[in-house]
């Protein structure tokens, strides 16, 4: 299944946002969401546009979404789990989808308005992913990485749906290690 460019992105940016908190992967970083300049480079970063008040009350709604979607991720196993809390999420957020059409996007949905809260933005846009998933039967896409000592979220939406791993290296740490301990046998 191929998503809308707008699913794609509101996927991805969804799993970025829950991997800031930190988490059993073996980095040295830790929480990285947890400055306002911090903040500012993700939203830049994923492209975002429209508000941005840089404050920490923002920062601290962005903080507070991070649990909420990944309890989103880890209920996509059970797609009436997984519906409730989209739909908690687009209730809370006060979502009233509408077409849009700009930057040469084409076609496309918010579910807020531009001068909503970005933490507010981030939570709809994210909802209103993760309601086409489910439409699609597409809940599988949405995991937690297979390393064992990594618990970072993934959307995999490639055509396969084989992904396995995060975009932190696991795949590529666990690769290299296999290949030590075979070198060392």
């Amino acid at each position: 299944m191929v998503f809308a460019h707008d699913t794609e992105i509101a996927l991805r940016t969804a799993a970025a946002l829950v991997n800031t908190a930190g988490g059993a992967f073996p980095r040295e970083e830790g929480d990285t969401l947890s400055t306002v300049e911090e903040l500012r480079e993700f939203y830049v970063g994923w492209g975002w546009t429209g508000r941005f008040d840089g404050d920490a009350t923002e920062l601290e709604q962005a903080r507070a979404l991070r649990p909420r979607l990944r309890a989103a991720w880890l209920a996509a196993d059970d797609d009436a789990a997984a519906a409730e809390l989209v739909n908690e999420l687009l209730r809370d957020g006060r979502a009233l989808p509408q077409l849009v059409d700009h930057d040469g996007y084409g076609w496309h949905i918010h579910a807020t308005d531009t001068d909503a809260p970005f933490a507010r933005r981030m939570q709809v846009e994210a909802a209103m992913a993760f309601v086409d998933a489910i439409r699609a039967g597409e809940l599988s896409g949405l995991r937690v990485c297979a390393a064992d000592d990594c618990d970072d979220v993934l959307a995999d939406l490639s055509r396969n749906r084989s992904k396995r791993y995060c975009d932190r290296g696991c795949g590529n740490r666990l690769a290299a290690a296999a290949y030590r301990s075979r070198r060392a046998d």
